[in-house]
């Protein structure tokens, strides 16, 4: 994993100084509300309903274990002991003080980690497919690819002030783990026709309030290439971007407005200026951050006590059913720990929690941890043969849950409980349905199925991409919550169609059990899952299902 050099702890030390100046001047009048939002958006400061929120980016959700148990000492001492990951593989502290942030950040800075660019019209934390390094499908580790790209947007200054915010996405497998197509730029490290490997580059995707699919505006780029080829779209947009209406603000409505073609053209025109700036030194840096992200020394040893685990205990049978993921090493599995137990928020980790997840990774992960943006916790390397042991620790603090792509495997946003923004309530939604069904019993009978939750139309939940999306809210002042179905977020990504009329606050979770109640009597047999059951059969039957009193009068 990349570690900082001297530079890098220097830059570091010397933002964390300024804003330190900067919370001062804001405590003692100096600086009004105004004029110091830009100065703490541009560190990670959100001022929330209730509080202040700081928002750490974990760049690529690549976490060491000292850096988790980093993160865990500051949920404790500076907030209320705990944090909230996110879909953008950033971990949230919702209560701190202002006077305690900048210590905060130095703690931050002490662990190799930050919150500069996870706010403001900039380009924010360069996310990553969560398996990366260790998935058997996986082309290449796309991590290094994803701290290049890192380093040259932090602080870049030409991108300090774009007309919106602007999220990077890469992935390095065909199965595209890292929802690529919902980025302004997506990157898939793919093979060429020579057989070396290169980028299809995405651009103009996004939720939020018009959600869209990113296009190809590049099939395959070289890698030398990339940086420059970054810095021309970025400036076409930086140039192009709408800056009279905020709603109309990201690059998908650029590309939109202008059409594909137009922008891709200028896009080029610009690459031809921007390739001659960049001397090759850009891929010695490459170079060396990838000695940085060598695989950990993997080990050969019997699993004989695995597979006594799996013939033995059914719980622990259950868990590996769900919550491991192929390696691409022989005798290792990648294990999904699940920050979704039963009636519990959604990518909250307290910090036992995150003690134990460093824990853990040390004595069976080489010391590794990754964050997902489905919010939940990745071991990556882990022998098969330390599995039973690690499934025990793990119960000892709710987090051997046993449901990842289950129902109760829910994305939700913090909703109306912390966002300013939000207009109804996402957690306690999450909480109800994941409860509810766990106490039905058809949790196992449904079988995969991502439900996606957001408390307004911003879409941090992604529901438009769910196979199941909820979107809350606000009607004359009470909460409602539109579905959408058919939603995919993978390579074949897809956005979802709406329903119908929303439900009240205690009408959505009856109206999900009769939408999967439908599903179950519907489809062919259980391998078929809920999406592949809607575009097989399409939405009648389950409108049908979440709307009876209509049915009921279409069929008289």
């Amino acid at each position: 994993m990349y570690k900082y050099n001297d530079f890098d702890e220097a830059f570091i030390r010397s933002r964390n100084k300024q804003f330190r100046a900067q919370v001062e001047r804001r405590i003692d009048g100096s600086l009004t509300e105004d004029e110091f939002k830009p100065l703490r958006l541009m560190n990670g400061l959100y001022l929330q309903l209730h509080a202040y929120m700081l928002r750490v980016a974990i760049p690529y959700g690549t976490l060491r274990s000292d850096q988790m148990r980093q993160l865990a000492m500051i949920a404790e001492r500076w907030d209320k002991g705990y944090g909230h990951f996110t879909t953008r593989q950033n971990i949230q502290y919702n209560w701190p003080k202002l006077t305690d942030v900048p210590d905060m950040l130095d703690a931050l800075g002490d662990a190799q980690m930050h919150a500069i660019q996870t706010s403001g019209n900039t380009i924010r934390n360069v996310t990553a497919d969560h398996f990366a390094g260790a998935a058997a499908d996986e082309i290449e580790d796309p991590r290094p690819t994803a701290e290049l790209v890192r380093q040259w947007s932090t602080d870049h200054p030409e991108f300090q002030a774009l007309p919106r915010k602007f999220k990077i996405g890469v992935t390095g497998s065909p199965n595209d783990r890292a929802v690529t197509k919902s980025h302004d730029i997506g990157l898939r490290i793919v093979r060429g026709g020579s057989g070396q490997t290169g980028y299809e580059v995405l651009v103009g995707g996004g939720l939020g309030r018009t959600p869209m699919v990113a296009q190809v505006i590049r099939p395959f780029l070289k890698k030398a290439d990339l940086l420059p080829y970054l810095e021309a779209i970025v400036s076409t947009y930086n140039l192009w971007g709408r800056r009279d209406n905020k709603y109309k603000a990201r690059i998908k409505i650029t590309v939109f407005e202008n059409g594909m073609e137009k922008f891709r053209d200028s896009v080029e025109e610009r690459f031809k200026v921007t390739r001659q700036e960049f001397s090759g030194a850009d891929q010695d840096v490459l170079r060396e951050i990838e000695t940085h992200f060598a695989a950990p020394a993997f080990r050969n040893a019997p699993e004989d006590a695995f597979d006594a685990a799996l013939n033995a205990d059914p719980v622990f049978r259950s868990w590996t059913d769900t919550n491991l993921t192929a390696h691409r090493a022989p005798g290792y599995a990648i294990v999904t720990v699940s920050l979704k137990a039963h009636g519990e928020t959604p990518g909250d980790a307290t910090a036992d929690q995150m003690r134990l997840l460093a824990d853990v990774a040390d004595k069976y992960g080489h010391g590794e941890l990754r964050i997902s943006h489905e919010q939940n916790v990745i071991l990556p390397h882990v022998h098969k043969s330390d599995l039973p042991a690690l499934h025990a620790a793990l119960k000892t603090e709710r987090l051997a849950t046993a449901n990842i792509g289950l129902v109760s495997d829910i994305i939700a946003c913090p909703g109306m409980d912390y966002c300013a923004l939000a207009t109804a309530r996402s957690i306690p939604v999450a909480q109800e349905i994941s409860s509810h069904f766990k106490a039905i019993g058809l949790e196992e009978a449904i079988g995969q199925l991502k439900i996606k939750i957001s408390g307004c139309i911003n879409a941090c939940g992604h529901h438009h991409v769910g196979h199941i999306g909820i979107l809350g809210l606000d009607r004359a002042g009470v909460e409602n919550y539109q579905i959408t179905l058919g939603g995919d977020h993978t390579e074949n990504m897809v956005i979802g169609e709406r329903a119908g009329p929303g439900f009240a606050y205690d009408e959505i979770v009856p109206a999900i059990e009769r939408l999967l109640r439908a599903y179950l009597e519907v489809r062919e047999d259980a391998s078929e899952t809920f999406l592949d059951a809607y575009r097989r059969l399409g939405p009648a039957p389950f409108k049908a299902a979440l709307y009876p009193a209509e049915a009921e009068r279409d069929a008289a």
